[in-house]
């Protein structure tokens, strides 16, 4: 079973600014599906459920690509596990919203919803995310969590789901400064950095190629005193 996450850096849906990454992941939705009409569930936990954000990528996913679009609501006690769950069964696609990935991963641990998640990758559902739902799969994750909480001015690396061994910085084209400082400091000296409008395909866990839609990626490494910028 062929495993894939799209993980994409930034980028605005409302906007279809990522209109060619989603063009990528419907396809791939629709191979799923076979000849059924294919599912897309839509995870806005980072967002706070954010309804807006669900019905823009409604107005993608079914508007331009005629895929059903369904939503799991997670924040305020909507819906029970089970029928979360249930939608996550359905699912040939997975498409997890960004906002704030610490709040997300733990409200997924306290509902018992990641195994589940993890699972459905695992079954070679199609998983793509943004931000918040991309860097979520891999070991390590560039996150703006504690700018967020107003805890502290910096940007930090906080732990991930470890499906993908590594790190990615998201929305590097506006994080770059930022980045730069933190690998010299010896915070990270290893990590994928996607822009907005760009994504990255992993296919059972290992990079396959980066996807644009306007945006670029690197792999960006430091050895001893010297940055190393990979255009992937």
């Amino acid at each position: 079973m062929t495993k894939r996450i799209i993980a994409i850096g930034g980028g605005e849906i409302r906007n279809k600014t990522t209109l060619e990454i989603d063009r990528y992941v419907a396809e791939l939705a629709k191979a799923h599906a076979g000849d059924k009409r294919a599912n897309a569930l839509f995870i806005g936990t980072a967002s706070h459920d954010s309804m807006p954000y669900f019905n823009s990528f409604r107005k993608t996913y079914t508007s331009v690509f005629d895929i059903k679009a369904e939503v799991a609501l997670m924040v305020y006690g909507e819906m029970d596990a089970q029928r979360i769950i249930d939608k996550i069964n359905n699912a040939d696609c997975i498409y997890i919203g960004g906002g704030d990935t610490v709040f997300m991963l733990e409200k997924w641990q306290e509902l018992g919803i990641t195994q589940h998640i993890i699972n459905a990758y695992e079954q070679g559902k199609i998983i793509c995310g943004l931000s918040a739902g991309a860097i979520c799969w891999f070991k390590d994750m560039y996150t703006d969590y504690e700018i967020m909480q107003g805890k502290s001015a910096d940007y930090v690396l906080k732990k991930g789901l470890n499906i993908i061994d590594g790190c990615m910085c998201p929305h590097f084209d506006e994080r770059e400064k930022d980045f730069m400082e933190a690998l010299k400091s010896g915070v990270v000296n290893s990590c994928y950095c996607v822009e907005n409008n760009c994504a990255l395909e992993f296919v059972d866990g290992k990079f396959s190629k980066s996807i644009s839609a306007g945006g670029k990626a690197y792999l960006v490494t430091l050895d001893g005193d010297k940055v190393i910028r990979q255009e992937l």
